[in-house]
């Protein structure tokens, strides 16, 4: 079967808009989740091996994925052997392991071409226990970055992840190439300090998070000629490399607002719908935003409702003289561009500042100003209510309410207008929400 890589009709997706705000509503327990892979219905999923040497064996293979205007596009990956796990998806595993842990990972090349992984970030990655090293040919002409294997062969590499942070793990050989086709994945290194092993992101206290309230956001963008030409086996052009389609953990709106585990995605597995609670006496710290971008350009990325708090960049926290007196480097951004490779941990919250309270009969009644509505342009609880939660209640006669208990939406998208698109279709690329739920979350 070949990928349909031309648009000819309007995407029978968006059929189901109904059917995917009611998912959005669901509650975080209802979810179909693959094997290894269990978890709540947003949220980081991850591919994990016991112990303080954590083992994993990983297949290149490959498969497909479905887009939002009815395409299938011809991809690579790293597939988990594990029984149970998928026999493909995109991305790759994440893999989570903790800092200090030797970490061992075998891949079966089943592609018919050489391929290899590298681990930007990692220090004295070994493969097949010596030091790896780029590879060259006999005019010495460099041809992999890093050890590759043959098809039907197979490699082991290992290294010490010796500090925490975000990572990518990618392919070394033909890089531009494969890691187009999808050879990419995350690496998560935990933290392992005294008093920063549970809800920190870095063995730094200003890195404290929520961790119900950890996500991960992989932006990449596909050029769906080069993956028919690989398909096919004709020739193909980097040169000529034009993106069509823009990806957050592998899905395109409206996809990527679906649960962990979606049974029709089933090669797409990783939900990119932030799911968070308001700030309250009970509910201090933020959420953790885990930003991986493997494509080939930046790309400017933009939370709406609050600033996201930048801590750390590319494995390292933003923080001076750790060991001695630290300082405070990170930073907050309403926007931030995304670079190829780079990988940025940022804290999101949402609170109500200036305490709303529209009850002209409270004492503490504080509505906030600002201009009134057209009334026929709003209907009040239709996903938003208030200006901070959905107000909970039932609504009036014949109006419409899609909230479950007052929780409120955010739209969160590339601030590159083209990007916000699946082969030119609108809302149809780089796009997710984030959902707030009020204080104490929903029943």
């Amino acid at each position: 079967m070949h990928s349909r890589i031309y648009r000819t009709y309007q995407p029978i997706r968006w059929m189901l808009v109904l059917t995917v705000v009611a998912l959005l509503l669901m509650p975080l327990s209802a979810s179909i989740q693959p094997a290894k892979a269990q978890g709540p219905s947003s949220g980081i999923v991850c591919t994990t091996s016991p112990g303080p040497t954590p083992t994993f064996t990983l297949n290149a293979t490959d498969g497909y994925i479905s887009l939002p205007d009815g395409n299938l596009v011809y991809m690579w990956s790293y597939a988990d052997t594990s029984p149970g796990a998928l026999a493909f998806q995109y991305p790759s595993p994440t893999l989570c392991v903790n800092e200090g842990d030797t970490v061992t990972i075998t891949l079966t090349n089943n592609l018919t071409v050489d391929t290899s992984i590298m681990f930007p970030g990692q220090n004295n990655v070994l493969a097949n226990g010596a030091p790896a090293q780029p590879q060259f040919n006999v005019f010495n002409v460099m041809t992999s970055l890093t050890n590759s294997v043959a098809p039907t062969q197979s490699i082991t590499y290992s290294f010490v992840a010796d500090h925490p942070g975000t990572f990518i793990y990618e392919s070394g050989t033909d890089a531009e190439l494969q890691n187009q086709m999808g050879l990419v994945g995350a690496l998560i290194v935990r933290p392992t300090g005294v008093g920063f092993t549970s809800g920190f992101a870095y063995n730094w206290a200003g890195t404290q998070y929520t961790p119900a309230e950890e996500f991960m956001l992989m932006i990449s963008e596909i050029d769906p000629d080069i993956h028919l030409a690989v398909e096919l086996g004709e020739p193909y052009s980097m040169t000529t490399y034009h993106p069509r389609y823009w990806l957050l953990n592998g899905r395109a709106f409206p996809d990527t607002i679906l649960p962990n585990g979606t049974p029709w995605l089933p090669a797409q597995p990783y939900s990119a719908l932030p799911h968070v609670e308001v700030m309250s006496a009970t509910h201090t710290q933020p959420a953790l935003i885990r930003y991986l971008n493997v494509g080939r350009i930046a790309h400017p990325w933009h939370p709406h409702g609050e600033n996201g708090r930048v801590i750390g960049r590319d494995g390292y926290p933003l923080v001076e003289d750790l060991a001695v007196t630290p300082k405070d480097l990170s930073y907050e951004e309403y926007l931030f561009d995304i670079g190829p490779g780079q990988t940025l941990d940022v804290t999101w919250k949402f609170a109500d500042v200036e305490q709303w309270n529209n009850d002209v009969n409270s004492p503490n009644y504080n509505p906030v100003p600002g201009f009134e509505y057209q009334k026929q342009n709003l209907i009040r609880g239709e996903l938003f209510g208030s200006p901070y939660l959905g107000a909970a209640g039932d609504p009036a006669t014949g109006e419409v309410n899609f909230n479950q208990c007052g929780e409120f939406y955010h739209i969160w998208h590339s601030h590159a207008v083209f990007e916000v698109a699946a082969y030119g279709l609108p809302m149809g690329g780089m796009v997710t929400v984030v959902r707030i739920d009020p204080p104490n979350g929903c029943p």
